[in-house]
């Protein structure tokens, strides 16, 4: 966990250094307010910092009642590939909050951004790939939607994280269901 808090600091670090740059990307591309955009990457910025700082007690195993009268034990485990869908609204705030624990934790991420963010999903990457974010941990794609089915259905993705709406939800939760996939659901 050591090395990865090392990397992921790292992140943290370079989203803090190049706030102005990232905020000018997401006032191009979707809007948002010169000032609004580099208190987001700020927060981003935060958000690795803070699982990097607790991540080994985030992670710790948490005994729960047994009413058999056994052990039993809650796991923070890594579980492999996970597909994010981000939505235009937050481009890095969203993405930290997603990439920050699952990197922590040991898991590789596939991250599919809002379509009109191009620039702020490619500013991420090279932030993970400056940072020293191994190859293939952390991939941004640009997917279409039969894309997106494809890379569910792949069974080396382990499980998929959608923010965005109640009917782009139903989809991405019935394809998860179809495939057995675990599923966080974020719906506006």
């Amino acid at each position: 966990m050591d090395e990865r808090g090392t990397i992921v600091q790292k992140v943290a670090d370079l989203f803090d250094e190049r706030k102005h740059e990232l905020a000018q990307i997401i006032a191009e591309e979707m809007g948002k307010r010169l000032s609004e955009g580099v208190e987001e990457a700020e927060f981003s910025a935060e958000i690795f910092g803070y699982f990097v700082k607790n991540a080994a007690e985030l992670s710790k195993d948490r005994p729960i009642e047994s009413f058999a009268g056994g052990r039993a034990m809650v796991r923070s485990l890594p579980i492999g590939v996970l597909l994010g869908i981000m939505p235009w609204n937050f481009p890095y705030y969203q993405i930290a909050r997603f990439a920050a624990p699952n990197l922590m934790l040991g898991n590789a991420i596939v991250l599919k951004h809002a379509e009109i963010c191009p620039r702020s999903a490619l500013a991420v990457q090279k932030i993970m790939d400056d940072a020293g974010v191994p190859a293939g941990v952390y991939t941004n794609v640009f997917a279409t939607h039969d894309q997106i089915s494809e890379f569910i259905a792949d069974p080396r993705i382990q499980g998929v994280s959608l923010t965005g709406s109640e009917r782009a939800g139903a989809i991405i939760g019935a394809q998860a269901g179809q495939h057995l996939k675990k599923a966080v659901l974020e719906l506006g």
